[in-house]
Parts: C-alpha cells; sequence; structure tokens
C-alpha cells in the first residue's frame, strides 16, 4: 500500500479529511503552511508516548485537526486544536461534525479555537502541548512563556511534543527556558533524521517565567 492509500484509509477510519497541504493566500512570514503529520509517525508516537486520563493536550497550529482526532480516537482524552487560518479552521470544524458520528463513544471533550496561538489562554489542565513547526520562533517564544506563566500559577508537570523540531524551537528551549528532553521518538523508515518527535518536559518545582 503506497503512503498515499495509507493516509486515505487512516483519514477514512476516523470519517475525516486532512489530506492535502494549503500555503497561506498572503505568504505569511510568522505563520507556516498546512502540512498534516503523518499517520506512520502518529502512530510511532501513541506506542511510545502514553496519554493518561487526566492528560489535556493542545495541538497549537491544528490545521485540519488530524492530531486532535487521532489523539482524542486513540486515548480518549480532552483535547483543543488552534487554528488562525480562516479556511482551514473550517475544514476542521467540518471534520469535527464527521468525527464526532463515529466516536459518539469517547466522552471526552474536543474544542477547537479560531485565532492567534500566542493569545491562546493556557487553561489549568493544561499539560501536553504539540507543535509540527506551525509559526515562527517569534510567535512560539510567546506561547512557550504564556504556558511557563501557566504553570506558576497553576503547579503541574507539562510537555512538549516537537515533530520535525527545528533548530529554532531546541535552540531556545534548551538555553533559555528550564525544559528538558526527556524522549527521542524516531519514526521507522524515515530519511531525514529530522523525521522524529522530541519532547519536553518542564516539572512544576522547575518552573520559572523568569
Amino acid at each position: 500500500m503506497s503512503i498515499t492509500m495509507a493516509e486515505r484509509k487512516q483519514d477514512k477510519l476516523l470519517g475525516i479529511n486532512t489530506l492535502g497541504i494549503r500555503e497561506w493566500k498572503d505568504n505569511s512570514f510568522h505563520y507556516n503552511r498546512y502540512e498534516p503529520t503523518p499517520y506512520k509517525a502518529l502512530d510511532e508516537l501513541a506506542k511510545n508516548y502514553v496519554l493518561r486520563n487526566t492528560d489535556k493536550v493542545v495541538d497549537f497550529g491544528c490545521g485540519r485537526g488530524r492530531v486532535a482526532f487521532y489523539l482524542h480516537n486513540r486515548f480518549h482524552v480532552p483535547v483543543t486544536g488552534i487554528e488562525a487560518n480562516d479556511r482551514t479552521y473550517e475544514d476542521a470544524l467540518e471534520n469535527k461534525s464527521a468525527y464526532r458520528l463515529r466516536a459518539k463513544h469517547i466522552s471526552a471533550p474536543i474544542n477547537l479555537k479560531y485565532g492567534l496561538a500566542q493569545l491562546y489562554k493556557i487553561d489549568r489542565a493544561d499539560n501536553c502541548f504539540y507543535f509540527f513547526n506551525p509559526f515562527s520562533e517569534h510567535i512560539f517564544r510567546k506561547v512557550v512563556h504564556n504556558i511557563m506563566c501557566s504553570v506558576e500559577k497553576f503547579r503541574r508537570e507539562v510537555d512538549l511534543i516537537l515533530y520535525y523540531p527545528i533548530s529554532e524551537y531546541k535552540n531556545f528551549l534548551e538555553t533559555n527556558t528550564p525544559f528538558t528532553v526527556i524522549d527521542e521518538i524516531r519514526v521507522p523508515g524515515g530519511s531525514d533524521e529530522k523525521e522524529k518527535f522530541i519532547i519536553y518536559r518542564l516539572k512544576s518545582a522547575e518552573s520559572n517565567p523568569g
């Protein structure tokens, strides 16, 4: 089975359509194009990083919602997706309606929010944050700062999951924050050494937004 067929099959199982790439119409400097995380990568993540029913996931730059629906379906945990592209957000809402028809048995909520990632108010229960290079380092710094401020206010352990991590994100986390790497998960058969997840953790006792 080709990758394309495998991707289509997984989408169909979830009742969604997340295929394809979408560029920003204004070639935004701060926001990157929509491109979904491959299902083979998500399968590997799910095998090595198990979400508990007490976890609450936020996907920054959720696109059409693939990661949100996949993790919700796999682990039955609450998921929030944040998307700033209006057309892509509408696609995500359509996918949510279709997905919910197939996932009525899962009581955990899925929330999709339209807006800028740096303006999202971190909920005190949010503790797992997903990034597939959705925006510039400038915005990433603001989002991480918001997360650290939330942890300072409501002490808890939080994780950042970076797929295909860019050096700017890694350098910022490793030189300017107390986040530490707890795992690297490589995608089998990946030809690019960046084809992996890096998981960073901030323990509640270490939090300090500086």
